[in-house]
């Protein structure tokens, strides 16, 4: 029960003569009692609110950046008129700054003995569960004067799933691929390659794939053409620890590695090859394993979805061992991690060995473009000393990667932007050279 800003206003304006007139109590009730009276009329056609009925429907999984429409259905069980406003609440990163206030609110006029819908659209800024949170609504009297107000639990979930920004550079590494598949007159050999067909020999072409059989059965000199191997097991491993959290923008590096995966396996999936995923830190955060190609990339996104950094120390040993047992065979483990000197040298360094001699590595790291800018700034004091550290942190960074590639290690180290299609440039670049 409240009383509201027309009744505090009319009733500032009945005691102001009163005051004038005579200062004593008696009179401000005797000049109020009118407006008692035509509160408490008021209050008692205000349709009640705890009998109201309140469900959900609608979507219940959005990518980031996207909207999502969940609608509100107000059922009025009782005999009056229901006069109100609804507050659906939702955690704050479920809407842009400032656009809370007029999301969440609604009016609504609801007949007795019927329903009326209302529909929230939520424009989340943030991965993850974004769980409801009370709907507050209040019911308004017909003077207006007087509202009855009251709260109820309407549960809802709406799941936040990775943008996949990098999707639009899929068509043009599908092309790269057709390529590579012999769909074009493209010649690859390598390790690991199998033989697709027979064309006629054009100049350029290696001698050694000449068929000599082939030709004396015909006028033309024959070569065999390859493409790479299908059915080649690839195991992506996120690091969620806490070199993952660090911000690169308006993102943790663990959002841009994410994305810079389902890219890859996008790309490997239509390649013929089978795609796992393991989320690794101290323990493992999710595990995607033997999916079918149509099912790859849902499966990958919802186990995205919900995954956060851990503000610990990546236990290198761990997630070396977790990786072998999920990669039974030989397979390329693309691990998408810092390449902080320390982490690397004292956590993934002494391990490694054990990963390169059963399998191919290809390391992806977050670059921060803000350093190659501090790098290039000159002009004061200030500037010099962040060229100065960020030179310098380049060059660790470099060294560190260095040493990777001197253990037969695959590096791509890329901006944000830059990550998913140069880590599928290096998959492809693998592919064509037969060392999957």
């Amino acid at each position: 029960m409240a009383l509201t800003g027309r009744a505090a206003l009319l009733a500032a304006l009945g005691s102001l003569p009163v005051g004038i007139w005579d200062a004593g109590w008696p009179g401000i009730l005797a000049v109020n009692a009118p407006l008692a009276v035509a509160c408490a009329c008021d209050y008692a056609l205000a349709a009640p609110v705890r009998r109201l009925g309140l469900t959900r429907s609608g979507d219940t999984s959005v990518r980031l950046g996207e909207t999502a429409d969940v609608t509100l259905t107000v059922t009025n069980p009782s005999g009056r008129l229901l006069r109100g406003s609804v507050r659906d609440a939702w955690p704050p990163s479920s809407w842009q700054p400032g656009t809370e206030t007029a999301a969440s609110r609604h009016r609504v006029t609801v007949p007795a003995g019927e329903r009326r819908r209302v529909t929230t659209r939520l424009r989340p800024i943030r991965r993850g569960d974004r769980r409801a949170d009370r709907v507050t609504i209040r019911s308004y009297g017909p003077l207006g004067l007087f509202s009855r107000q009251g709260t109820h639990q309407v549960p809802w979930t709406v799941r936040v799933l990775p943008p996949f920004t990098s999707r639009k550079h899929l068509p043009s590494k599908l092309a790269r691929l057709r390529e590579l598949d012999g769909r074009t007159s493209v010649l690859t050999r390598g390790e690991g390659t199998e033989f697709d067909s027979l064309r006629e020999y054009v100049p350029g072409d290696d001698t050694r794939s000449i068929d000599w059989r082939a030709t004396a059965r015909q006028s033309a000199v024959a070569v065999r053409t390859w493409r790479p191997e299908r059915n080649r097991h690839i195991l992506l491993v996120l690091d969620t620890g806490r070199t993952s959290a660090g911000r690169v923008g308006d993102a943790p590096r663990l959002d841009a590695a994410m994305d810079a995966a389902l890219l890859l396996a996008a790309l490997a999936s239509r390649a013929g090859d089978r795609v796992d995923l393991l989320a690794y830190d101290r323990r493992v955060r999710t595990l995607v394993q033997g999916r079918a190609a149509s099912q790859l990339l849902p499966s990958l996104v919802e186990a995205m979805a919900t995954l956060e950094p851990e503000l610990v120390e990546t236990d290198a040993r761990g997630l070396t061992a977790t990786a072998l047992r999920t990669a039974s065979r030989r397979s390329l483990i693309v691990l998408l991690t810092g390449l902080d000197a320390a982490p690397v040298e004292e956590g993934l360094l002494p391990v490694l060995p054990r990963l390169t001699q059963r399998h191919t590595v290809l390391v992806a790291s977050v670059a921060d473009p803000r350093v190659a800018g501090m790098a290039a700034a000159r002009g004061t004091t200030e500037a010099v000393y962040e060229a100065a550290a960020a030179a310098r942190s380049q060059s660790e960074r470099h060294r560190t990667a260095e040493r990777l590639r001197r253990q037969g290690v695959t590096v791509v180290d890329a901006t944000p932007d830059d990550l998913a299609p140069a880590l599928a440039d290096a998959y492809l670049s693998l592919k064509a050279a037969g060392r999957l």
